[in-house]
C-alpha cells in the first residue's frame, strides 16, 4: 500500500564541473528500475510507494551518483505521509487534470 510521496530534487556535483542532466537521467533510471509510479517534473520527480521502500530509492540515487564519481551530492527531499491511509498523486491533483 502507498503510504508516502517522496518528491526528490537531486544535485549532484559533477566530478568535472560537466553537465548534471547525464547524472539525473541515471537518478531517474534508479526511480523506475523500483516499479514505483513516479512523476518526472521540471525542478523534481515526485515517487508514490511504502515510505522505507522510497527512502530505500533515495539511497540508491545518491550511492549510483557516488559511483558515477560525484565528489557530492545534495538531495532535497520533501515527504508527504499518510500512516494509516494511502498517499496518492492522483487524488492530490484530481483538481488539476492539466496540471494548471
Amino acid at each position: 500500500m502507498a503510504n508516502a510521496l517522496v518528491s526528490i530534487q537531486i544535485i549532484p556535483r559533477t566530478p568535472n564541473g560537466e553537465s548534471v542532466i547525464p547524472y539525473v537521467d541515471r537518478a531517474i533510471e534508479i526511480i523506475k528500475a523500483a516499479g514505483v509510479p513516479y512523476r518526472v517534473a521540471p525542478l523534481e520527480t515526485t515517487m508514490e510507494g511504502d515510505l522505507n521502500l522510497l527512502l530505500g530509492v533515495v539511497q540508491d540515487m545518491n550511492a549510483a551518483m557516488a559511483e558515477m564519481g560525484c565528489p557530492s551530492i545534495i538531495s532535497q527531499i520533501k515527504v508527504y505521509y499518510v500512516p494509516a491511509g494511502t498517499a496518492s498523486m492522483d487524488v492530490l491533483l484530481e483538481k488539476y487534470p492539466d496540471g494548471q
